[in-house]
C-alpha cells in the first residue's frame, strides 16, 4: 500500500503567500520558500504552489520561486497557475519543479495534457479541478479561471478523460469546502476517485485532522492538501500524522 501523503498549499500572489476563502479575501500568509523550507523539516510529503496571479509578471515570478525553493527544499513540489504552453512548462520544471498542474488551459486546450505527458512524462503532469455542486446537473460542475468560469462540464467525466489524455495526478478542490475548515467534500473526492485509477489529491474543507483521516479513509483520497490549518499553526504535520498512523492509515512518519 502507498502511504498517504499530506501536502501544504501555498497560494502565490506577487511572490507572497497569501490565504483566502472561497477563493476571496486574500490575507498575506508569508514568504514562500520560507514557509517551504519549514514545511520540509516539518515532514510534509509534497508541497503545492499556485500561482494565483495568473499573469507573465506571475508566472516569471513563479519560475524564480521555483528555482529558489529547489536549492532550499529536498520534497518534490508542484507549481500550477497561469502555465498555458509546453514553453512555460519546460521553463518551471527547468526551474527545479518536480511537477506542473494545468488547470483552465487543460480545459481550453486538452491536448496540451497529452503533449506534456508525451514530453515530459505524466508523473510530472497533474491537472488541477476546481468543482462546485450544481442542483440542475445534480452533478459537480468543473469551474475555470480561478473558479470565476462555469464550463458545463461534469467533474467526474472531466476527471476520466484527463486520465486518459496522460495525466498522472488529479488535484481536486472542492469550492463549496473551500476555505471553510468544516470538512473536504468527501461525496465528490469518492466520486473522481472511484472513476480514476491516478491518484487524486484532495482541497478544500480541511479544519481538523479527522477531516484529513475521513478524505483519506471515507474519500478514498490519495493526498490531503491544506492551506489555512498549517499556514496559521492550528497543528503540526508531525502531530497530524501521528494522529493518522494511530487511525490506521499508512503515512510517512519523520
Amino acid at each position: 500500500m502507498l502511504a498517504k501523503r499530506i501536502i501544504p498549499c501555498l497560494d502565490v500572489k506577487e511572490g507572497r503567500v497569501v490565504k483566502g476563502i472561497k477563493f476571496v479575501d486574500l490575507k498575506d500568509a508569508g514568504d514562500p520558500v520560507e514557509l517551504a523550507s519549514f514545511y520540509d523539516k516539518s515532514g510534509a510529503d509534497e508541497l503545492v504552489f499556485l500561482d494565483i496571479t495568473a499573469s507573465y509578471e506571475g508566472r516569471e515570478t513563479m519560475v524564480e520561486v521555483a528555482r529558489r525553493t529547489a536549492r532550499e527544499v529536498f520534497i518534490p513540489f508542484i507549481v500550477g497557475g497561469g502555465i498555458g504552453s509546453i514553453e512555460q512548462i519546460r521553463n518551471i520544471l527547468k526551474a527545479g519543479a518536480d511537477k506542473i498542474s494545468l488547470n483552465t488551459p487543460a480545459v481550453e486546450n486538452p491536448g496540451l495534457v497529452k503533449e506534456a505527458s508525451q514530453i515530459f512524462g505524466s508523473q510530472c503532469v497533474v491537472v488541477a479541478i476546481d468543482a462546485l455542486w450544481n442542483e440542475e446537473m445534480q452533478d459537480w460542475e468543473v469551474y475555470t479561471h480561478g473558479g470565476r468560469k462555469a464550463t458545463g462540464m461534469p467533474a467526474v467525466n472531466w476527471a476520466a478523460r484527463v486520465e486518459s489524455l496522460g495525466a498522472g495526478e488529479i488535484l481536486l478542490t472542492s469550492m463549496d469546502a473551500d476555505g471553510g475548515q468544516d470538512g473536504f467534500d468527501i461525496p465528490l473526492n469518492r466520486a473522481v476517485c472511484e472513476k480514476v485509477n491516478i491518484p487524486v489529491i484532495a482541497s478544500g474543507g480541511a479544519g481538523k485532522m479527522e477531516d484529513f483521516a475521513r478524505v483519506l479513509k471515507e474519500g478514498k483520497a490519495d493526498a490531503a492538501l491544506a492551506a489555512s490549518v498549517f499556514h496559521y499553526r492550528h497543528f503540526s504535520i508531525k502531530d497530524l500524522k501521528k494522529y493518522l498512523a494511530e487511525q490506521g492509515l499508512e503515512v510517512r512518519l519523520t
